[in-house]
């Protein structure tokens, strides 16, 4: 299944990429944390935070404190498990889930099959693809395999020198996705290819 909306993403930026890939290898950061590791004005790094929790792919919590002074803000990649849970990431599963069955109930020839996968794979699936569409990315799933390929990948000729890091930063947005969606798929990883452009993500089951 195909399907691209277009539109801003929140990780277009690679500054902003950089900010969540530190966020995703180490919770609770926090600003200061975060402009001395990336170089940027801490006000940048704000602006950079809120586009992120926004979008769903952070959570923040502020520091619980036993001392004087102002308890300090602390940053974590939204994973869909515990207090890392996002409520926007799972409003947005919510709607996806929607428009899915929505969809299979008018064209039931296009789309995931319920049938095939089960109910909560299925709505998992619709919620990968609307994070896929809103990243630029024109999805295509194959259910018996269990991979989605984003060939050509979108980003691979404007951020080369960065495709590890682009790279990663997609994939734990992507399991992040899945989890908040809830159900039995996880990534797996994506299969090596000689080719920048080439990605193929591969999914499994719990």
């Amino acid at each position: 299944m195909a399907g691209t909306r277009g539109g801003y993403s929140a990780i277009s930026s690679f500054s902003r990429v950089e900010v969540l890939h530190l966020i995703q290898s180490h919770p609770r950061r926090t600003v200061a944390e975060l402009a001395e590791a990336t170089g940027l004005h801490p006000n940048t790094v704000r602006e950079h935070l809120a586009r992120l929790l926004d979008a769903g792919h952070i959570v923040r919590e502020t520091e619980h404190r036993m001392t004087r002074g102002r308890p300090r803000v602390l940053y974590s990649a939204a994973t869909g498990q515990g207090e890392s849970s996002s409520p926007i990431a799972r409003r947005k599963a919510r709607e996806a889930a929607a428009r899915g069955d929505l969809m299979r109930r008018v064209m039931p020839w296009t789309g995931v099959s319920a049938e095939d996968l089960g109910t909560d794979a299925t709505h998992q699936l619709d919620a990968i693809i609307d994070h896929l569409g809103e990243s630029g990315f024109d999805p295509l799933i194959d259910e018996s395999a269990l991979t989605i390929d984003l060939s050509p990948c979108p980003h691979a000729t404007a951020q080369a020198n960065h495709r590890g890091t682009l790279c990663s930063v997609h994939l734990g947005i992507m399991q992040g996705v899945l989890t908040e969606a809830g159900g039995p798929l996880l990534v797996d990883g994506m299969r090596p290819s000689c080719n920048p452009e080439d990605c193929v993500v591969q999914l499994t089951t719990r």
